[in-house]
């Protein structure tokens, strides 16, 4: 069973905390975080392109010239899609990009992830974190002494002015326990975990 430092904003040891090896040591296979990380940015697609088949282009009815006698070849609408101004053959349509990825296999990769950051060292665990107003100049201290660049913070609970002081700070992200996927987690190189975080993570993928 791994353990972990816990530190204060100030980068002090406070204490420790074990982690459960059924989910920070847990054997990595890219191919299954691959699989979600797709899945989960599938479904951020808006889907909303579309382009008119000859079935919604205006005009055409009519027939452009007779069918014999002109010489030239035979045509039923000027509106067809060899036509300049007419339809586009097989284009976009409205569309949902995404596809399902079953629950197991999310917390698996999600346990993946998590593991792949304890094994690279990139996992620390905060007894919580509070700044005395919300600005951001307030965080950029508590960042500076943490030595934050590219951060997931997780939290379950937090104080709304670490919140606010954090969230236009380019590279750091703040995110709820319950809501920690796979995707966030390989996203930014060093995972912040507040301790009750950390407990939470553990409870809920058991």
């Amino acid at each position: 069973m791994a353990t972990v430092t816990v530190f204060d904003q100030s980068k002090k040891e406070v204490g420790s905390l074990e982690l459960s090896p059924e989910i920070f040591e847990v054997e990595v296979r890219p191919e299954i975080m691959h699989l979600v990380v797709r899945a989960q940015l599938a479904a951020k697609r808006v889907g909303t392109h579309s382009t008119k088949t000859r079935a919604f282009v205006s005009g055409g009815g009519k027939k452009p010239w007779k069918q014999k006698g002109t010489g030239h070849a035979r045509a039923g609408s000027s509106r067809s899609p060899i036509w300049r101004g007419g339809a586009v053959i097989f284009g976009p349509q409205p569309r949902s990009y995404e596809f399902k990825v079953n629950r197991k296999i999310r917390r698996l990769a999600l346990k993946m992830a998590l593991s792949a950051r304890l094994s690279e060292d990139n996992l620390m665990v905060l007894k919580g974190l509070d700044v005395p107003d919300f600005k951001t100049k307030h965080f950029v201290e508590v960042a500076k002494t943490l030595g934050l660049e590219k951060v997931l913070i997780v939290f379950t609970e937090v104080d709304n002015n670490v919140l606010l002081s954090a969230r236009n700070l380019p590279g750091i992200k703040l995110l709820p326990a319950d809501k920690l996927n796979a995707y966030d987690v390989l996203l930014y190189p060093k995972l912040i975990m507040l301790e009750s975080a950390a407990v939470s993570v553990q409870e809920r993928l058991k």
